[in-house]
C-alpha cells in the first residue's frame, strides 16, 4: 500500500509503514511541508497514496471536489503521542481492507473507527 503522511503527523509514522513493507512519504521528504492542501491531495491522488493527517479539511475539500480518492486516514479527538498513533494505525492497517483504504475516509478515533465511502 501506498501513503502520503501529512505534516501534523511524526516522519517516524512514515519510517514505521515503511519498515511494515508499504511505500510511505512524509511530506517534508518530498517538499510538500509548506503546501497547500489540494496539492497534499492532488500528489496523493496522482501517486494512488492515501493520506494520513490529523487536519480536519480533508473531507472538506473532497466532499466539496466530489472525489473518489485519494483516501484519507484521518487521527481524530486529541493529540495522540506517535507512539498511540502507531498503535492505532496497526489497529486500522489490520481491520480495514486495503480497499476501503482507497477509496474512504477512515477517522481513527480513541475508541472506535469510522467509515466514510467517497464521493461524499
Amino acid at each position: 500500500m501506498k501513503f502520503l503522511v501529512d505534516m501534523p503527523l511524526s516522519p517516524a509514522v512514515a519510517a514505521w509503514l515503511g519498515q511494515k513493507g508499504h511505500d510511505a512519504v512524509h511530506a517534508s521528504e518530498i517538499g510538500l511541508s509548506g503546501s497547500p492542501d489540494c496539492d497534499i491531495l492532488a500528489r496523493a491522488r496522482d501517486e494512488g497514496r492515501v493520506i494520513l493527517t490529523a487536519d480536519l479539511d480533508y473531507p472538506r475539500l473532497l466532499a466539496l471536489a466530489r472525489q473518489r480518492s485519494p483516501g484519507v486516514l484521518l487521527f481524530r479527538g486529541g493529540h495522540f503521542s506517535e507512539q498511540e498513533c502507531l498503535a492505532r494505525l496497526a489497529r486500522v492497517l489490520s481491520a480495514v481492507p486495503e480497499s476501503d483504504l482507497a477509496s474512504c475516509i477512515i477517522v481513527v478515533e480513541e475508541n472506535r473507527l469510522r467509515r466514510r465511502r467517497l464521493p461524499i
